[in-house]
């Protein structure tokens, strides 16, 4: 993680009311931006029914059972049916969106960053800081787009 993206997200820590709806919003960025990687349609319908809470039709505190189940989602995630499972970041992308709904800002930008990298390159490109860096500096922008906002 970079010290910049650090730094902002330190931003939303400790986990508060006060900081909950900065918290969700960053999280909609999240599962918007990994989205295309989930598989499980449960996970996908948490993803909606998240989407719909941060678009005002429940109170935020709404966010904890929604979090809850896909948590609970991606812990039973199976994983890649491949043999060698190269590209295949639906559980990285899970675990972000689980992390998001549940307002664990910094989780799930880990998670998130992993799941992008990994889509578009394998294990391999993991391996290499410097392929994180774009993500990183996506997710850095989000936070402080939210930060003016």
């Amino acid at each position: 993680m970079t010290p910049d993206l650090d730094h902002l997200l330190s931003r939303l820590s400790p986990p508060s009311p006060h900081n909950l709806a900065a918290r969700l919003r960053f999280g909609l960025c999240v599962c918007n931006r990994v989205e295309h990687l989930l598989e499980d349609p449960q996970v996908l319908a948490c993803v909606a029914a998240f989407r719909r809470l941060m678009q005002g039709a429940q109170g935020l505190d709404e966010h904890a059972p929604i979090g809850a189940e896909a948590t609970a989602l991606a812990g039973a995630h199976p994983g890649s049916r491949s043999l060698d499972g190269v590209g295949h970041a639906a559980v990285s992308a899970t675990y972000a969106c689980a992390a998001a709904i549940s307002g664990k800002a910094r989780q799930a930008a880990e998670y998130a960053a992993y799941a992008m990298v990994y889509g578009h390159g394998g294990y391999g490109a993991t391996l290499h800081a410097e392929a994180f860096v774009p993500e990183y500096a996506w997710l850095a922008d989000q936070l402080r787009a939210q930060a003016a906002s």
